[in-house]
Order: structure tokens, then sequence, then C-alpha cells
């Protein structure tokens, strides 16, 4: 197969206009052309009067070295790579005991899904509820301010990206194309398989529950075990050698591979890890607000007159502003036709965070600014950015008056610096519902001045951004995990042999895909030393 890049047409091109556009770019007849397909579709909208599609093709030819030849001068024209994912090992026959993975978000799911494809059987240890369950008690915080913190946005059978925009691109270096395996076991459990395809592909929360349903009911079929409400409390260890895990309720596993999944909120499983030694470093995370808009506003200063077409969708962005205190402002996990919704996993404390369906029909678009901070902005030891987190996280519960409604102010006055007394036309979408107020004192006063000065700089890039009945909701403070339990080159722990931290709560992932990838990595690593055992 050959691999043919930034092919580029119009917006309304015509089905042959693809066929047409192959043949010139290789120069050769359409007798020599056996099929192609579309391996990535994305578009540029830099100009939202002329709009192109932009394609990237695997394409089969009648005589592919003789094409590879003429076009050998042209980077645009290569041999495909092989993106189809090769196991590593497959299981003995006898194990001297099962692997355990610690958590089953994406990165669980993934490391759970591998090992078991290999055949090793894995035991997949999750603190929260079944999705379906979990769903219910999230939409218990949200419609009647009750709080479970042990099944939330948090913690439960898919992770946090379970309530998210479903986002499946990253920005990571992939040489092994490890995240077309993570698109493809997604389409098979029933994500649509434009998401092999589409350059920001998305599921949506409700997609989603299917789909993380389907994954476990495949590990399972394959011999693992998922338990749910099975909180790890303690690390069994002998002389620097993972044995195993102790659980809430007293049980004990024996394990000499402990895959360490937990996302970026298991608090009191970073305090146990802390206390028994395990090497972890603090690490840089951003911490602002939440700010909605009419989509329609983002749809038209994105593609002008092409606003809402279909190959199009809802529109995105993506902000950066470095302020003259020395600190960047930008967007993150920007949820087009979405909801803000509470994310907080512990009681008295108010976290946003963005959530989108798959048809990104909402009528408002919502997305993070955020300014990001680093450890030298919260010193102490290596558990300080938790405290950090939870200090303006608590404060926000107070200026939202409890309920867990949240603190939120009109960008207007945000700018002005005077409190919000009554909504514009933009109605916020948080539940269990807002507390208009001023946001001035809801985080630190760099995070204030650096977002006051990045408000009209965004402005600039798309026009009613700063519009004075935009909604800020506050506070955003888990972008990320706030530390890193660094590991080495084998993939485990460097100071506690047997244990890998993973994904985004180690500090190795940011998102779904990510962190799917970092599963998968992982996983092999496991199954390799497991071998080696044997």
């Amino acid at each position: 197969m050959i691999r043919l890049t930034e092919l580029r047409l119009p917006l309304e091109h015509s089905p042959e206009a693809l066929t047409t556009a192959i043949l010139e770019k290789l120069g050769m007849a359409a007798t020599d052309l056996i099929d192609f397909t579309i391996f990535k579709r994305g578009y540029d909208a830099r100009k939202r009067t002329a709009i192109r599609l932009v394609y990237t093709l695997e394409v089969q030819v009648a005589n592919e070295a003789a094409v590879l030849s003429r076009c050998s001068h042209d980077p645009q024209v290569s041999l495909s790579p092989d993106t189809r994912y090769h196991f590593v090992t497959q299981a003995p026959k006898e194990l001297p005991h099962r692997p355990i993975i610690i958590g089953f978000g994406p990165c669980g799911i993934m490391a759970g899904l591998v090992l078991a494809q290999m055949g090793f059987q894995p035991i997949i240890l999750e603190r929260g509820k079944k999705v379906r369950e979990r769903t219910k008690d999230t939409w218990g915080l949200w419609r009647k301010s009750v709080l479970n913190p042990e099944s939330n946005v948090q913690f439960g059978e898919g992770g946090a990206g379970t309530f998210s925009d479903g986002k499946l691109y990253s920005q990571i270096k992939d040489p092994k194309h490890y995240g077309r395996k993570v698109l493809t076991e997604f389409v098979k459990a029933g994500a649509p398989e434009e998401i092999l395809y589409v350059s920001k592909p998305h599921i949506g929360t409700f997609r989603l529950v299917k789909m993380v349903e389907n994954m476990r009911a495949q590990i399972e079929a394959l011999g693992g075990e998922v338990r749910f409400q099975r909180q790890v409390t303690d690390l069994l260890i002998e002389q620097g050698q993972v044995r195993g895990v102790m659980l809430a309720n007293g049980e004990q596993l024996r394990s000499d591979h402990v895959i360490l999944a937990l996302g970026h909120s298991a608090r009191d499983t970073f305090k146990m890890l802390f206390e028994r030694k395990v090497f972890m470093e603090a690490k840089p995370f951003s911490i602002g607000f939440r700010i909605e808009h009419p989509q329609t506003l983002i749809d038209q200063a994105r593609f002008g007159q092409q606003a809402g077409h279909e190959l199009l969708g809802a529109a995105d962005y993506k902000l950066v502003h470095h302020a003259n205190n020395g600190r960047s402002v930008y967007s993150f996990c920007m949820c087009p036709g979405g909801q803000v919704v509470a994310a907080t996993s512990e009681e008295n404390r108010v976290v946003t965070n963005g959530m989108s369906q798959y048809s990104r029909a909402e009528r408002n678009a919502n997305a993070g600014i955020v300014v990001g901070i680093s450890p030298e902005d919260y010193p102490g030891t290596v558990l300080a950015g938790l405290d950090f987190q939870r200090h303006w996280e608590s404060h926000a519960f107070e200026l939202g008056e409890g309920s867990y409604r949240a603190p939120a102010q009109l960008v207007g006055d945000f700018l002005k610096g005077i409190p919000s007394k009554q909504l514009g036309q933009i109605e916020p979408s948080y539940q269990p519902g807002v507390q208009l107020t001023d946001l001035t004192t809801s985080l630190p006063a760099y995070a204030i001045t650096a977002i006051r000065e990045a408000l009209p700089a965004f402005e600039r890039q798309i026009k009613g951004f700063s519009r004075y009945d935009a909604v800020l909701t506050g506070v955003e403070t888990r972008t990320s995990s706030p530390l890193r339990i660094t590991r080495g080159e084998d993939l485990q722990s460097l100071n506690l042999q047997g244990l890998y931290p993973a994904g985004e709560g180690a500090g190795y992932a940011g998102g779904i895909l990510s962190a799917g990838v970092d599963g998968i990595r992982v996983a092999e690593a496991v199954a390799l030393s497991l071998n080696a055992v044997n």
C-alpha cells in the first residue's frame, strides 16, 4: 500500500474528485488504481471563505514499486507503515500468579484487555461501581446535590473519561501505532467507525457507557476478572518487591506484578504510596475556570458561512496566551455543544469539568481557561499539590454557598473586578447550579491577573470570546495529576520492583487516548516480565 498525505480538496468536492486527485498526484492512469481507503480526514479552516478538507489515504496500485520510484522526490508519497498491532508474547500454560491492575479507566481497560488477549487473565480492581450504577450516582450529585465519594465523575468503571467529551486524539509520539490499537478496540466495542479516520475523533458520554461495558465483557470472556467496589488500601511488600495488595475489606491478593492505573484523583491512594515510601515527584499542572459561550458564536468565528456543515460539525478552538507576569493561560479540554459538570470526588468541595455527547448538540460551548503552575507554587512534600487543589476546591464550595453549587461570574464583571448580580443571555449549564459572585478570590492572585489579561487577547482570535455575558464557572483544578510516580526504562517504580505506575494518575498520560496507549505499553512490560519469571 502507498501512503498519500496532505491531499487537499474543497469542502464541497464530489466523490469523483478524490479519485481524480489521487491519479494526478501519483501520475498514473485510472486502470492502475485498484482501491483506496481514507486513513485520516481533517480540515484546514484558516481561511473561512475557503475551507478545505485534508486527506491521508492508503492507496493500492497495480505497480507499486514503479509509482514509488516515480514519486520518490515527493515527501507526501511513501510506503504505508504497518499500523497493525503485534502481540509481544503469549502467556505460558502455567503462571505463578496473575497480574493485578488497580483502576478501570482507559489505562486500566487497555492494559487489562491486552493482557487478557495474550492469555494472562488479569485481575482488575476498581474502587467504584459498574458504569450504569455509577451513572446514577453521578446524576445524584448533579440533580440532587448528593455526592457518593466512591462513585462519581472520578471513580468507577470507565474512569474520568466516561464523563467527558470522549476526545480520542493526542499529541504523544506513537512510533509503534498503539493509538491505532486503542481506536480499533473501541470500534469493536461499539464506538463509531469514523473515529479511525477523522482528525479529531470523539465518542461522547452515552456511547462510552456501552463501549466500556463491552470491553469489560471481552476481558472477562478471555479469563480476566473485573472486581468492583474493591479499594486497594495497602501494598504487600517484601525486600523492595511488591507481593500483592490489601483491600479495604481486609482481603489480600498475591501478585508480583501490579499495574497502578489510578487516575488523577485517588488522593488517599497517593497518600498510602507516600507513606510506603514509593518514589514520587511533584509535577506541574494547571488551575482555572470553565468558560461558556453560545456554540453558534464559536461555529461562526471558526467556519464563517460554512458553520453547521455536516463534515465540520461543532467547532472547537485551542488558545494560548503568555501573560506579562510570566504565566501561560490556555484553553483546556474544549467541549463543543456540551455542558459544564460537577466533578468533585470529596465532600464539601467544588470541582468543574466539561462533557459532551456524541452529537455535540447542546447550545453552549465550554472549555477550561487555565493557568500553568509549578511545584514552586506549592512548596512542601510531594503531596503538597493535593493540598493546594483541596484549598481552592473548598473555597469554591464556600463561594457557591454550599450544596455543591459552583461560584460563577460574567466575563465582563470579572474583567472589571465587580460581583455579578444577574445573568445575561447565556445560561450556565453547570448542575447542581451556580451562585453568582466575584471570582477574584477563587484562585491565586497571579492566576486571576493572567486570566484577566488573556481573555481580551483571546477576543482578538475569536470575536465575541470576551463578550460581557459569557460565563466563568469555578474552579477547574484537576487538569492533570499534581505528582508523578516515577518509573524507569522497564516501566517499574524506581524503588519498588513489580509496581508499574501507569496512565494519568501516575503522570504518564493526559486524556483517553494517551492513557490507553500507556496501558498497552505497561501491559507489554508486565507480560514480558511474567514470561521471563516463568
